[in-house]
């Protein structure tokens, strides 16, 4: 076997997926490999939770509960909730680093894909640990013009 075979052999015996998704389509394997390693499943449940009470109109105001960043592009997602329709649309406070962050939904899937520059992947803050509410964030991120923690 060719490395790249040998390389894509790994991955896939340790990712806990189907293996007749992945033979449907390739993209969708990688994608939904990727996105398990941007949230935990302890991550994701609580995520659903925010989510199932956003969607039936309740007004919260949850901690964020991962930050997502890129190591080489200065971008940050403190993300609250994940859509329970799809499980993939995720709502909280997005930094692209240009200074205007602000409240809104990003697709983990697509998270999952974003490189950059130096092509580093988005990767999940391990000890982040939220210190506030998600709007506390969101207020303090509109006066400084970036997340600051």
């Amino acid at each position: 076997m060719h490395e790249s075979a040998s390389s894509d052999w790994r991955i896939r015996a340790k990712a806990p997926l189907c293996i007749h998704a992945c033979k449907q389509d390739e993209g969708a394997f990688w994608r939904a490999t990727m996105t398990q390693l941007l949230i935990t499943d302890t991550e994701r449940a609580q995520m659903l939770e925010n989510g199932r009470a956003r969607a039936s109109g309740q007004a919260i105001d949850p901690l964020p509960v991962v930050r997502l960043f890129t190591p080489d592009a200065h971008a940050t997602w403190l993300l609250a909730s994940l859509d329970p329709a799809d499980e993939d649309t995720a709502y909280g406070l997005c930094d692209l680093g240009i200074g205007m962050p602000a409240l809104g939904t990003v697709k983990l899937s697509e998270l999952a894909s974003i490189v950059g520059p130096l092509k580093c992947p988005v990767m999940r803050d391990l000890y982040f640990r939220a210190t506030r509410t998600l709007s506390d964030y969101t207020r303090l991120a509109q006066i400084n013009g970036s997340i600051m923690d």
